[in-house]
This record gives structure tokens, sequence and C-alpha cells, in this order.
């Protein structure tokens, strides 16, 4: 459908998932480089260190910068969004994600590829939030959003999962910097459909309220600081100077942080806002989705390519019961939520995570078949919990603060990624040695690591399902988005 098209039939909303396919996959497109730029270049560090020259520490800030500025500015970007316009921040996001993506060619130093992925992290942060708020926009029929919010959510965790596979594959026949300019024509194609398909913020959509600087400072610092705690955890010790350092500094700024909303006129995040039980609860279940996620991703990436010795492309190719899943339950998790609503649907995802990690704590000495199985039913739960979380969290929203919205659902992701490969990471070096081997281990120490991966599936099974089911249980009954009206929470 033509621009005109979409004029003349109406200026804001489309018919059908057809109709908008241009703005859909132009959105699609951008939520995709920006997750499958969390995993991508993971597979390619041994390469990176030895063209640059750089050690160990410095290839865990490759990835680390990334993810540190992206969760850590989520909130501050939505928030923008809400103020300057949702299409106007994305459209620069991904100018800025493109262009500076380029200047890879002229990396020489360590130093200077971990401040490139430090602003690729910024640029991400200021599409991520307002791609799936448009998605949200482009529809006024609640299956639809729930339609489009779906394959948002498909795309976006095949970019994540599939990150290691593509690099992998990529490695064995172009340059490592490759893996970054690829997204400069991606990024454009993306901006050239948002340009046609997605209509400008409507000034009376968007709220006049100042940006709330000293709020956005104090968010930024928080999430910043509690991510990096939870990786120098990982890294150098829960008693290390670093981490209590990081930790201490977080919770002081997250108190600073509620104090000042509380008294602001304008605030950046309404705290009231989680009075409202839909806010409150799916931030929570998506919090528990993130952690299972993360957690397993992070612990099969170690079982397959270390314990079981495969390539890191037999590894990527591993994990793709997760993406056949992700497209094969959508019409179960739509099934779920317009037969039993909202709280009752995510209480069976919630009990497929739960079952999933309890599964793996069972199947991870029992072969792939047996993991398979279990990735099949988290990622049911996955599917059923994420998507209607997303869906109900945004539309709970007050119409002209939906870009906080998804980035509040964003920051619950990221939070519960970073909590989740903390969790798995301690507890290996715990449980079974600090520092992995390379190369196919030997069978005392693959034996070992079985036995700490039942463990750990075994706590987080516990974990995630009080977490996941805590956050459906504030949920309503609804079987429709539209039951969740922005006055409520106004």
């Amino acid at each position: 459908m033509t621009t005109a098209t979409l004029q003349t039939s109406s200026p804001r909303t489309y018919p059908s998932l057809r109709a908008a396919w241009i703005p859909l996959a132009a959105l699609c497109l951008a939520f995709f480089v920006e997750m499958v730029d969390n995993t991508l270049l993971s597979i390619a560090l041994p390469t990176i260190g030895r063209d640059l020259g750089s050690g160990t520490t410095a290839l865990q800030w490759v990835t680390g910068a990334y993810s540190l500025t992206f969760g850590g500015l989520l909130l501050t970007a939505g928030s923008m969004a809400d103020r300057l316009g949702r299409r106007r921040v994305l459209l620069t996001g991904l100018a800025v994600f493109g262009s500076v993506s380029l200047c890879v060619v002229l990396v020489s130093t360590a130093g200077e590829l971990i401040a490139l992925r430090a602003v690729l992290g910024i640029a991400a942060a200021a599409m991520a939030p307002i791609t799936n708020s448009l998605v949200f926009r482009l529809f006024d029929d609640a299956a639809l959003r729930m339609r489009a919010m779906t394959v948002m959510i498909v795309v976006g965790m095949s970019g994540f999962v599939l990150g290691p596979l593509l690099g992998g594959t990529a490695l064995a026949h172009v340059r490592w910097e490759w893996l970054l300019v690829v997204n400069a024509p991606i990024a454009l194609i993306a901006c050239i459909g948002v340009r046609l398909g997605v209509p400008a913020d409507r000034p009376e959509d968007l709220t006049k309220d100042a940006l709330d600087l000293p709020g956005a400072a104090l968010s930024i610092t928080t999430i910043g600081l509690a991510c990096y705690a939870m990786t120098s955890g990982v890294d150098h010790g829960w008693l290390s100077a670093a981490t209590l350092a990081s930790a201490i500094g977080a919770v002081a700024a997250a108190i600073a942080f509620v104090r000042h909303e509380r008294r602001s006129a304008a605030p950046m995040l309404d705290l009231r806002l989680f009075s409202n039980g839909t806010v409150r609860g799916a931030t929570l279940a998506q919090t528990g989705t993130s952690i299972a996620m993360a957690s397993v991703m992070f612990g099969l990436i170690l079982h397959f390519q270390y314990a079981y010795g495969w390539s890191p492309v037999r590894a990527g190719l591993a994990n793709l019961p997760i993406i056949v899943t992700m497209l094969a339950a959508t019409p179960l998790s739509e099934w779920l939520a317009r037969r039993f609503g909202h709280r009752i649907a995510c209480l069976v995802g919630a009990a497929c995570l739960a079952g999933s990690l309890a599964g793996l704590a069972w199947g991870v000495d029992h072969g792939y078949a047996a993991i398979a199985v279990c990735m099949v039913l988290m990622t049911v739960g996955l599917r059923t919990v994420m998507t209607i979380c997303a869906v109900a969290l945004v539309d709970a929203m007050p119409s002209n603060r939906t870009s906080i919205g998804a980035a509040l659902n964003d920051t619950a992701q990221e939070v519960g990624s970073s909590i989740g490969t903390a969790i798995v990471g301690t507890l290996i070096a715990a449980l079974v040695t600090t520092q992995l081997p390379a190369g196919t281990w030997n069978g005392d120490l693959v034996a070992s690591f079985f036995h700490g991966e039942r463990i750990i599936y075994g706590l987080l099974a516990v974990l995630v399902g009080l977490i996941a089911a805590g956050g459906a249980l504030s949920l309503t009954n609804s079987r429709s988005t539209e039951e969740h009206p922005a006055e409520e929470t106004a």
C-alpha cells in the first residue's frame, strides 16, 4: 500500500498486517539489527583479540560497552520520544547506528572498538522502545496489535538467538569488521521504510512536559551501575571492590531516582503508574522471561561448544528449535489469550517456563533431544508471556506515554537478561570452575559441569516460576488489550 492510499483510508492506522507491510517490515528490520548486535560479535571475540592485540578484559568490554549504554539509556530514550516525536527519534537512532557502524573500518585498537560499541548501544537505545511503540500505533484493532507485536518479538528474538550463528558463518568468508559494516545498509533500508509508511506523530499524541534531565541522569546511573555490578560479579567476584562499589552506587542512585520522581512536577517515569496491576505485573513477568532466556542461552552456549565440543556454527544451529517454536506457537498463544484471558494465559506461560527449566535440570546429561524438547517448551512460555505483557503494558500507559511504556518493557527484559547471565556465570564459577578451559573438556570436568547445570536449572525453575507467576497474577482477565484504557493510569 502506498502512502497516498494510507492517507486516503486513514491518516493514522492500517486495516491489516498486509496493508502495513512497509512500516512493519521497516520496524522489524530496525528491531532485528538492534537485537542481533547484542550477540553478533560474541563469536568473533577471539579473532578480534588477535587482530587488535587486546586482552580478555578488553574483549569483555567490546560486548559489555554495548549492553551497558543500551540498558542504561532505554528509559531516557523512551521519555525523549514521547516529547520530541517517536518517528523523529527512531530515524535519528537509525542514522547514527548505520553511520557509526561504518566507522569500524577505521578502528585500529581495542579502545576505539569499545568506544564505537558504546555509541552503537546509545543509538540502539533510541531504536528499541520506539519500534515497539510505533508498531503498536499502526493499528486500532486489538487482535492486529497482538499479531504485529508477535511478529516483532519473533524477529527480535530471532536476531538475538541467530547472532552467534550468523557471525560464525560470516567469519568463514569475510573479516570481522563486516559484521558491523552490514548494519549500515540495513539501517538505511529501515529508514526509508519508516519514512514511507509510518505517519509522523501528531502534537496531541505527545506530552508537552519538559524533559526530566535529573531523572534521566539518575536512571542512567542506576541501570548502568546495576548492570555493571552483575557483570563485575561474574568476572571479578561478588566481594570485589568494583562489584561492591557499583552495587552500592546503583542502590543509592535508585533511591535518589525514586525520591526525585515522586517530587517532580513532570517526572520521566510517573511512579503512580505502578499502582496499575497491569503495569506492575507485566514488568515483573517480562523480567522473569528474560532471566529464563538469558540463562538458558548462556548456559547452552557453554554446553554445546565446550562440553560437547561442537563448532560455533553447529552450536548456533542447535538453537533453531527456539526460532521454529516462536513461529509455530503463535496460534496457541493467541488462542490461550482469547480463550482464558491475560492472567490465565500468562500463568500457563509461566508454568511452561518453570517446567522447561526443571526439565533441563534433568535433560542436560540425557543428550540433545531432551534439551531440544525443553527449548520448545520454554519458547512456548516465552512467546505467550512476552507478547501478552508487551501489548498489555504499552496499552496500559496514557496515550502520550506509550514510548516510555515500551522502554519500561525493554528495560525489564534487559535487567532480566543481566540477572540471568549473572546467575549462571556465578553458579558455574562456584559449582564447576572459575576458569573454563578451551577445547573439548575431559570427562571429569564434563561430569562436574553437568552436575552444576542440574543445580543451576533447578534453582532457576523456582526463581523464574515465582517471578513470572507473580507478575501474571497482577494482570486482568482481559481477552483484549482494549480493557486497559489509558485513563486508568493517567
